[in-house]
């Protein structure tokens, strides 16, 4: 290998995403989170299979017009957005904005009448939920995320100019089993539709990704049972749902190279090219990110293939810090210099919410395929 590549499983990601439509009710609206990852060609091949996307800010809204010419972005959401932000959303028509503050309600009122439009609108809203075993919680407690029940209500007494709200946008919290998450949801309808008369509801995303099992994947058919009895109780309603990281995650793998293989204090260390400038996802996560080990046998250099013994290693990148760490204390087959460490589970808040620019070193190339095809392995 020339250099670290991430490789995209394209087909993997279609059949994956056609699952997931199917095993959903046909009144539940399927947006993609492209926070998750808004590479062009994931975007491309999502598209006949979800009802829109999620943009977390003008530049994801800029990129996604890029790249799938006349969409029609489904949401712009995303705290802290700016006036600009805000423009460029009413410019793009987008179909709903996910507010997050009344003082944001307020300007989102200035610029839409300013700009003689009218913005759908869905409030953002801090529900007291327990997400007890949740893995990242941004709601059921002090955040700053969204807006209190009570403020919510507020907002919708306002009666702002250019201002239609629709109902309710709430993203508790992330790693939720399909039990819980159908939970959530329904906490959520009942209180949007009983307290401010919701007529659309986005529960938001957060399904569970276990990297520590890849084959544990989230029951899309239960979750879809769940959402089916909870939508018969409420036949007006509009239900829609925004996963990222379960959607993309399965389709991508990080590939790169064992550079060298020591021993330090009686633990094996594998130093692989490239690291968590490139993948970020196992040092934002804490856990080790799961891998293939693909041996090559062809060495041809005239001193000797340093090789691991007995014992588990750890595998490390490129960077001057003890936090450069991909994988720790993890039982495999040998490792030689040369060999190619697969990561799997690599297509979503991996490349793209890393630190690239430490230590400059040179970035992964791109490509799609599927492992068995990928020509250098």
């Amino acid at each position: 290998m020339n250099r670290p590549t991430y490789l995209y499983d394209l087909d993997a990601l279609g059949t994956h995403a056609a699952a997931i439509r199917a095993a959903l009710p046909s009144r539940v609206e399927l947006l993609y989170a492209m926070k998750a990852n808004p590479a062009p060609e994931l975007l491309r091949t999502l598209a006949p299979h979800v009802d829109g996307f999620e943009a977390a800010s003008a530049g994801e809204l800029h990129h996604l017009t890029r790249t799938l010419p006349g969409v029609r972005p489904a949401v712009l959401g995303g705290p802290g957005k700016t006036d600009p932000e805000l423009t460029a959303g009413l410019a793009a028509g987008v179909h709903r904005f996910h507010v997050e503050s009344p003082h944001e309600l307020r300007r989102l009122s200035a610029l839409a009448t300013a700009a003689g439009s009218t913005a759908d609108v869905l409030l953002r809203v801090n529900l007291p939920v327990n997400l007890d075993g949740a893995a990242l919680v941004m709601g059921g407690a002090p955040t700053p995320f969204g807006m209190d029940p009570e403020q919510a209500r507020d907002c919708v007494r306002l009666d702002l100019p250019g201002i239609r709200i629709h109902g309710v946008h709430a993203h508790l919290a992330s790693g939720l089993t399909a039990p819980a998450a159908a939970m959530v949801a329904r906490r959520i309808v009942d209180w949007a539709v009983s307290q401010l008369g919701a007529h659309e509801v986005n529960i938001g995303g957060g399904m569970a990704v276990d990297y520590t099992d890849p084959a544990n994947i989230f029951d899309w058919t239960r979750y879809g049972g769940d959402l089916q009895t909870l939508l018969a109780e409420h036949p007006d309603l509009v239900l829609r749902i925004e996963p990222g990281r379960a959607v993309t995650a399965y389709c991508g793998w990080y590939l790169t190279e064992v550079i060298d293989v020591k021993r330090s204090h009686d633990e094996w260390f594998v130093v692989v090219a490239g690291g968590t400038h490139h993948l970020r996802t196992p040092a934002a996560k804490g856990h080790s990110q799961p891998f293939l080990h693909l041996p090559r046998t062809d060495w041809t250099h005239p001193y000797p293939r340093p090789r691991t013994g007995d014992g588990p290693v750890t595998i490390v990148g490129q960077l001057c810090t003890p936090k450069d760490v991909l994988a720790r204390t993890v039982g495999t087959n040998t490792v030689s210099a040369g060999d190619v460490i697969a990561f799997a589970m690599a297509g979503a808040y991996a490349w793209n919410i890393s630190h690239h620019d430490f230590l400059m070193h040179e970035p992964p190339s791109f490509t799609v395929g599927n492992l068995k095809e990928l020509a250098d392995v």
